[in-house]
């Protein structure tokens, strides 16, 4: 038999130490993408801006721009699908990949290709976003610069000498800087990370990321300013029975949100039976925009003003109708199409709008439970995001980073917490993974703790006829155990002493890790009480009935 030694003490090293010097070079890397990341960041803004002033006012400008203000008429109508028809023609003949909304495929790419995004994508998808929101589409420029930065996080992490596991915490850390650069919510672009693209919460990967984020709130802070994003007035301390109101209220919008996603992906499917080819949807898609924007033309483009305008306090009834109601079908059905687009600011308006009607009906009628109704257009806006990506933790300190207000965290927590919770009884997956999970790609619904690295070899080690091989120290965890055996092919290893590596106590098999894995996870599925039936349930099957 040939001999296999231990991993030697660089590999080690690495393997054991949750920071190290390859965490350090990471961190310089992202670094410098964070600040390239927030160049074109600010980029993508004036794009939008030109393309924009081009289409509903014929003038060369880099000013700030809405298409609310044209005074196009019935050319309105023509105006999306000129852009539909450009996205569909890039992405017919440079990539369909350029298409939804940026983090389902980010994650796609994170799970079944190493983190490997092609190189177009950094180009495409920032072009074909901003020539679909400056024609009028109804989308948020967050999506495609998260979109963007994830691909150039993985194109600089393709070039350098890194394995797949960090070139994911490249793709994550450029992916929520371009989120940070945008908004100035470095803490929530974190979050992001951790919720929705890393699938890990450990300190090699945090810390590249908040450094990430750090430096593109900063990059923020340079090209767009220090105020936030979402200015309003300072709103009051909730009351007792506000806060239950408001979580009412998240409960409410909750079954919103599980009906927008659902609604998303009926769209997508009806397209799919289309007898047309898949290049000529987005222009479809911009028929409802241009409709709907004829008659509200508030509804089209990026829509942070309207964000802005919600959380004022001050509204017209009619306005909050069209972007709860209207935004909601001209997103909805050209996002289903196909374009290029982000999904954040839609659904912040989406929900702020339900909010803030929510919360005038309780005024109105219900006046002794104190509800303050920019208050609910916050919580509806943070709720509704909860609810259909399932990114509670984000959606929270999103709105409160972008807003700057301190008392509107109690609200803010209760309804996206009670849209979340409503979000898993009435959704498979989620606005982000539902996508993804058609193609047969799994996302993990939970991060929980690596059972084999809570437990020391030496305590699953055996007094049984010592093999010549590779080789493990007692106090090494399990879980590095496993993985050797992994590497070399073995079911069992020797166990030295870390003190003195030349006395074996033993062998570990892979036999004992396997039982003790299993102990570990049936302490979590099995439910005691006395007298009755003990099940184990392990996501939703019965896999073991028997009395006590």
């Amino acid at each position: 038999m040939q001999y296999l030694c231990g991993m030697n003490k660089k590999e080690r090293i690495i393997r054991k130490g949750p920071v190290n010097k390859r965490v350090f070079y990471l961190c310089i890397q992202v670094t410098i993408n964070a600040v390239l990341i927030g160049i074109v960041a600010r980029g993508l803004v004036y794009l939008i801006d030109l393309i924009t002033n081009l289409s509903f006012y014929g003038r060369l400008s880099f000013e700030p721009a809405s298409p609310a203000g044209n005074h196009l008429g019935l050319l309105v109508l023509v105006v999306p699908i000129i852009g539909a028809v450009l996205v569909g023609l890039m992405a017919r003949f440079g990539s369909k990949a350029i298409g939804g909304h940026g983090i389902p495929e980010a994650m796609e790419k994170i799970i079944l290709e190493d983190s490997r995004i092609p190189p177009a994508l950094t180009f495409l998808k920032p072009l074909s976003a901003a020539i679909s929101i400056g024609t009028g589409g109804p989308f948020g420029a967050e999506g495609p610069i998260i979109a963007t930065g994830g691909a150039f996080g993985s194109l600089t992490g393709q070039w350098m000498h890194i394995s797949s596991g960090e070139r994911k915490i490249v793709l994550a850390a450029g992916a929520c800087a371009g989120m940070s650069a945008i908004f100035g919510s470095p803490l929530a672009a974190v979050l992001l990370a951790i919720e929705l693209l890393l699938f890990e919460f450990s300190p090699r990967s945090i810390i590249p990321v908040a450094i990430a984020c750090v430096t593109g709130a900063g990059m923020h802070i340079l090209l767009f300013g220090s105020t936030p994003v979402f200015s309003m007035p300072e709103i009051p301390a909730p009351m007792d029975s506000a806060l239950a109101a408001y979580v009412v209220l998240g409960l409410i919008v909750g079954v919103a949100a599980a009906g927008v996603s659902k609604s998303i992906y009926i769209i997508e499917d009806l397209f799919e039976k289309l007898p047309i080819h898949w290049m000529w949807w987005p222009a479809i898609g911009a028929i409802a925009i241009g409709g709907i924007g004829y008659f509200a033309p508030h509804t089209m483009g990026v829509g942070y003003d309207n964000i802005t305008y919600l959380l004022g306090g001050s509204w017209s009834l009619r306005i909050l109708f069209s972007l709860c109601v209207l935004k909601y079908i001209s997103w909805a059905v050209s996002l289903g199409s196909g374009t290029s687009g982000g999904t954040l600011a839609p659904l912040f308006t989406i929900g702020g709008g339900l909010g803030a009607l929510l919360g005038l009906g309780a005024q109105h009628f219900f006046p002794s439970l104190g509800i303050d109704p920019a208050t609910a257009a916050l919580a509806g806006m943070a709720a509704m995001f909860a609810g259909a990506s399932r990114a509670v933790l984000t959606s929270v300190v999103f709105a409160l980073e972008t807003t700057g207000q301190p008392h509107g965290l109690l609200p803010v927590l209760g309804a996206s917490v009670a849209a979340y919770f409503l979000s898993f009884f009435l959704l498979r997956g989620s606005i982000m993974t539902e996508k993804i999970k058609r193609r047969g790609v799994r996302t993990p619904e939970a991060y929980e703790p690596d059972v084999l690295q809570g437990v020391q070899v030496k305590q699953l080690v055996t007094a049984a006829p010592v093999i010549e091989g590779a080789f493990v120290y007692a106090s090494d965890d399990v879980g590095l155990a496993a993985e050797m055996m992994g590497r070399y092919g073995v079911d069992q290893l020797q166990v030295r002493d870390a003190h003195d590596p030349g006395k074996v106590l033993g062998i570990i098999t892979a036999a004992s890790i396997l039982a003790y894995y299993s102990k570990q996870k049936e302490k979590e599925h099995v439910y005691h009480s006395p007298g009755r039936t003990r099940r184990i349930m392990v996501q939703g099957r019965k896999l073991l009935s028997f009395n006590k």
